[in-house]
Order: structure tokens, then C-alpha cells, then sequence
């Protein structure tokens, strides 16, 4: 089991409160009671580490309006509610307020270490997430895995945070490979629903009828709730939205009319559509589409982000050379301006796999780079070209990686960089300045 989290056991008898405390922690659960809802707000926060079993019927501050005190505290705090014999409607209607789910007395205690092992498992999701969107707020986290210091990289992290932050459905699209699905798990991160569910789904995998089946229900032979109500108030991710059947088109739109303003739950479309002359939009119903793509992001080519390619390159080299147990290959100024030159249809994916074998032949000692781009380009569509750059271009982005390489390998000691580089300590200032790099982040 996971580390353990904690129940709060709320009841004001003292009886009951032994019982259900005694029988969860022997089922691996950290236990604390409170003999009223009074004392147990002065210890239940918006973060607090677990979730919360109370009984409805107390003096004092009763179950119902304990519960409604939690959601304003903490809407997305698993609060599972003990019902007296007769007391259902009233449990019935604490579960529209937002309890976690309830148990009428006398009830099974495998019932109740199964919810409560179900509401630990959401509450830890939770706090993940919420972990997560401050790592990202803070520009780490998956924002940390967008890399680049190009001005497109710039400008979609931007509008990550931008977009993240609304309430509207949003589209995304761009070549294969450019990290549609990452944006997609960030724009949930950062959101307002981060806490909430982020469910990932392909409509290229099934057929019609599954479809519709697994989107909207009923499904005889699967248990599992419909995706439209399994992501209830968080966000539902559909890949390969242009591959949407057009009645389901028609009956995701009424779905999403009929959620209102603000919508409960969130599409974010993501359109892999590839053939040339034919766009997401010649794809979707119009009205289905304009729905979407009023808030979109395009995700730029990797062709499209100058040196970021040798930085990127740099970080996948580096993982692979730990996996694999060897030094990470040194790149020549040559071979910089091959990989910037290479029109790279497969993207950011390409750009890993010959990172990934540029690696595993550097450690056999055979090789180069560029029979690798040459290998790859027989493979791949090169219907995508690139547009020659400067050679100032390829001289600056080299150098930029030449220097970042050295302050990390000799993690930010000045005068190791200058001797291995033959630069004089000015000189060495004015290129970190010029290519924005800060001798505290390789201490």
C-alpha cells in the first residue's frame, strides 16, 4: 500500500468512533476522531492529508452542515457520510451537496475500508495535482518538460498558463510529435480543475458504435461509467478529434450546449489530422469546430525553434547516456548545424529516437550523427523542407551549447570553463550574458 494517509472520524459517539478508527487502522489507514464537527474543523484544511467519515446526526453542528462547511473549505475532500436506518434522503441529498459517498448503519466494515480505500486513491490524486500546478506556477513540473528559450516556446507556455486559467473548451493541433498530449495534461494542471478528473481517450480506436457506447452511455457489456460522466467536472481529453463519426459530432456539441457557461466539464480536442490540404476544420462539423477552436493552440514544428533543437537534443542525449551507462556523445560544430538544418517532419519524437541511437552507437565507438539524419531521412516523409539560416545563426547556437555543456560538466566552476574554452574571464561573461545563462543554475 501507498503511504498511508489519514482518516478523520467524526461522531459524537464515542463508541462508534473507537469502532470505525480501530477497524481501519488495522486496515493500514492513519486514524484521527473528533467527538464533534466543531473540533474537527479546527484541523481539517484545504490540504489536509485524507479524507473525512462522519455521522449526520449529531448535536451541536449536524452532519449536513459539516459537509456544506468542508466544500467551502475544500470542494474536492472525499466526506463519507454515516446514515442512520431511515435517514437515506438525507444522505441522498448530502451526496448533491458533495459527499464522497455514505453508509447506512448498520453497515459491513469491508464496505467501509473499501470507500475509504477509494476515497484515499482521489484524495491523493488530488493533492498531486495540486502539487503539480504549483510546480508549474513556479515554472518547473510539466511547463519544465516544454524546453526551449525560442520565442514560439516562449509564447505557448504563455498561453498554457493563459488558457489554463479560463473555463472554455480548447483545440489543439499541430504536426505529429510536438507534444500535443503533454499540453493537454499542462492546460489541466494549471487549470482551475486540476484536482479534479483528467481523462484521456482516442476516437481513432474504436469503431462507431463503441464509440458512442464508451463516450455517452449505455454500455451493456462494460462497467464502467461513459467518459462524458467519468470526467464530471474536470477535464476529458479527446485525441484524434477529427476521426469523430459525424452523428457523434452532432450529440458531443448538444452535450456540450447543454452544460451551459461555465461548463462543468472540459474538452480539450486534440486534432492529429496530417493529410496535406485538409485541415481540422474541413474535418468538423462548423458549428462543432468554432466551438472548439475559440480557444486554440497550434503547436509549433521543432524546424520552427532554432537552437532549442541542440538543447533538446542535449537533454535526451543525457537521459539515455544514464540509462544506458555511458558518457552522453559530444556534438561537433558540424554535426549542430546538421541537426539545425534537418527539416525533421517526425518532430520531437524523431529528434528523441536519434537521440536515443546516437548514444547507443557512441558507446559501440562507431558512428556519427549525420549517418543517422542521413539513415532516418530514407525512413520519413520529407515532404517537409526547412529554409536555410545564416551561418551566424549555426555559430551562435553551437556556441551557446558548447558553453552550456562545460558549465555543467564542471557545474558552474568559472575558471575550469575558461581554461577548458581558452576564454578570458570577460569574454566568458559576455557570451553567458548574450545567450542568457546564469552561472547559479549549474551550481
Amino acid at each position: 500500500m501507498a503511504k498511508a494517509m489519514k482518516i478523520a472520524i467524526v461522531d459524537d459517539e464515542q463508541d462508534m468512533r473507537q469502532s470505525i478508527s480501530q477497524w481501519l487502522a488495522l486496515s493500514g489507514f492513519d486514524t484521527e476522531t473528533f467527538p464533534s464537527a466543531e473540533d474537527a474543523l479546527k484541523s481539517l484544511g484545504s490540504e489536509y492529508p485524507g479524507v473525512v467519515v462522519s455521522d449526520i446526526k449529531m448535536p451541536g453542528m449536524d452532519g449536513m452542515a459539516f459537509l456544506k462547511r468542508l466544500m467551502g473549505v475544500d470542494s474536492a475532500l472525499p466526506v463519507i457520510m454515516i446514515t442512520g436506518h431511515g435517514d437515506v434522503p438525507m444522505a441522498v441529498e448530502a451526496m448533491r451537496v458533495g459527499a464522497f459517498d455514505f453508509l447506512e448503519k448498520p453497515f459491513n466494515p469491508d464496505k467501509m475500508t473499501e470507500l475509504a480505500k477509494k476515497a484515499t486513491n482521489a484524495r491523493r490524486l488530488t493533492l498531486d495535482n495540486r502539487a503539480l500546478r504549483r510546480e508549474l506556477s513556479d515554472g518547473s513540473g510539466i511547463i519544465k518538460k516544454l524546453v526551449g528559450a525560442s520565442p514560439v516556446m516562449e509564447r505557448l507556455r504563455e498561453d498554457i498558463l493563459d488558457l489554463g486559467q479560463a473555463d472554455g473548451h480548447v483545440l489543439i493541433d499541430g504536426e505529429t510529435g510536438t507534444g500535443k498530449t503533454l499540453v493537454a495534461h499542462a492546460l489541466h494542471a494549471v487549470g482551475a480543475k486540476a484536482g479534479r478528473k483528467f481523462v484521456l481517450f482516442s476516437c481513432a480506436a474504436h469503431e462507431e458504435d463503441a464509440l458512442a457506447a464508451r463516450l455517452f452511455g449505455p454500455n451493456d457489456t462494460d462497467e464502467r461509467l461513459p467518459l462524458l460522466e467519468e470526467a464530471r467536472g474536470g477535464t476529458l481529453v479527446l485525441e484524434d478529434i477529427e476521426t469523430l463519426p459525424e452523428k457523434l459530432q452532432a450529440r458531443l456539441l448538444t452535450w456540450m450546449n447543454e452544460q451551459g457557461t461555465p461548463a462543468e466539464t472540459r474538452i480539450v480536442a486534440i486534432s492529429n489530422l496530417q493529410e496535406a490540404g485538409r485541415t481540422c476544420e474541413d474535418a468538423l462539423r462548423p458549428d462543432l469546430y468554432y466551438r472548439l477552436a475559440a480557444m486554440k493552440i497550434t503547436l509549433p514544428p521543432l524546424r520552427q525553434r532554432g537552437e532549442d533543437m541542440l538543447l533538446l537534443f542535449q537533454r535526451f542525449s543525457e537521459q539515455f547516456a544514464e540509462e544506458y551507462g555511458c558518457d552522453a556523445p559530444e556534438v561537433s560544430a558540424q554535426e549542430a548545424a546538421q541537426l539545425l538544418q534537418a527539416p525533421w517532419p517526425g518532430n520531437i519524437r524523431q529528434l528523441l529516437n536519434i537521440a536515443e541511437r546516437a548514444v547507443l552507437q557512441s558507446r559501440r565507438g562507431s558512428g556519427t550523427i549525420a549517418s543517422l539524419l542521413m539513415a532516418d531521412s530514407d525512413e520519413t516523409d520529407m515532404n517537409v523542407t526547412t529554409e536555410g539560416k545564416p551561418l551566424k545563426e549555426y555559430v551562435e547556437a553551437f556556441e551557446r551549447m558548447l558553453i552550456d555543456n562545460t558549465m555543467r560538466r564542471h557545474r558552474g566552476a568559472i575558471v575550469n570553463v575558461m581554461d577548458e574554452l581558452c576564454l578570458p574571464r570577460r569574454t566568458l561573461n559576455e557570451k553567458m550574458a548574450k545567450y542568457g545563462l546564469q552561472r547559479s543554475e549549474y551550481l
